[in-house]
């Protein structure tokens, strides 16, 4: 990650789409160097950097290395966000973040965000999209992977077949979206915020698990996308399309979590890395 190139965006406009998710559209001379990609669930890492730090200062080209020399406390912080759209003809990229009040490093910057701020970000990287060659999509997750599922609706040709299920705090976190009319979306709810709600609402209990497993399976090959929190997502739905629907990994190589309750990301990458060692030996 140290060596990658951040490149230098700034806000454009802001939109409040719910109460809880805040639309920032950036440009400026962002894509002078940033090359979007053709995947829908495109990622980029976002470096917040503070107002005090003269960026120009720096070592140049731009990189992570070039924050080594300052006092730890002014090292930015990097946060992992979902590309919503990346017009490189309008030069606009948008990044669609879930506020929770004062909580966390994004949210509050989301929500404080006016045009001229600065943005640094690095990326894109990606894995998936539709694949045309897929009977039906099964595509999941919470209120983390709406950008996602949303560009990867778009996506799909007008003939596809699917089942999407998302999961949020209520009727009001709901937004549009642009589906084929063979593609079934619903939203479920869990009566609070992801990262508050009670235990008997999330992790092993969380209202997306039951929705997928009791959604009737379709005929065919399925192309699976589940993203969200990860205890529901790691330990309940990737096992139950894994094993129990023996959907081979060609076809459910996007399953994972995005975050994890109680976490920071600093901790949710330990917690990813610490599984992934895990399944490796068990599977040794």
């Amino acid at each position: 990650m140290a060596g990658r190139p951040v490149h230098t965006f700034e806000v454009l406009r802001t939109e409040n789409l719910t109460a809880h998710i805040v639309r920032v559209v950036l440009g400026g001379g962002g894509f002078d160097t940033f090359t979007p990609n053709d995947y829908t669930d495109a990622y980029v890492k976002i470096v917040f950097v503070r107002d005090d730090v003269d960026v120009s200062a720096l070592p140049q080209p731009l990189t992570l290395d070039s924050f080594n020399e300052l006092p730890a406390e002014h090292r930015p912080t990097v946060r992992t966000y979902t590309v919503r759209n990346a017009d490189a003809e309008r030069r606009e990229l948008t990044i669609d973040f879930v506020v929770h009040g004062e909580h966390g490093v994004a949210g509050p910057w989301a929500s404080a965000a006016t045009p001229g701020k600065r943005a640094f970000l690095m990326g894109p990287s990606g894995a998936y999209a539709p694949d045309p060659a897929a009977d039906w999509h099964l595509i999941a997750g919470d209120e983390a992977a709406l950008p996602a599922i949303s560009a990867a609706l778009e996506a799909l040709p007008d003939n596809a077949v699917g089942k999407v299920f998302i999961e949020v705090a209520g009727p009001e976190d709901e937004i549009p979206l642009k589906a084929p009319e063979g593609v079934g979306v619903n939203w479920i709810y869990r009566g609070g915020r992801a990262d508050l709600v009670s235990e008997d609402r999330a992790g092993d209990h969380a209202p997306l698990i039951a929705a997928v497993k009791e959604a009737n399976w379709l005929p065919g090959q399925v192309q699976v996308f589940i993203h969200g929190e990860a205890q529901t997502v790691m330990h309940n739905l990737r096992p139950y399309i894994r094993k129990e629907r023996g959907v081979e990994a060609k076809w459910a190589n996007s399953i994972s979590g995005y975050w994890r309750r109680g976490r920071t990301e600093e901790t949710f990458r330990q917690w990813k890395r610490e599984l992934a060692q895990a399944e490796e030996g068990a599977n040794a």
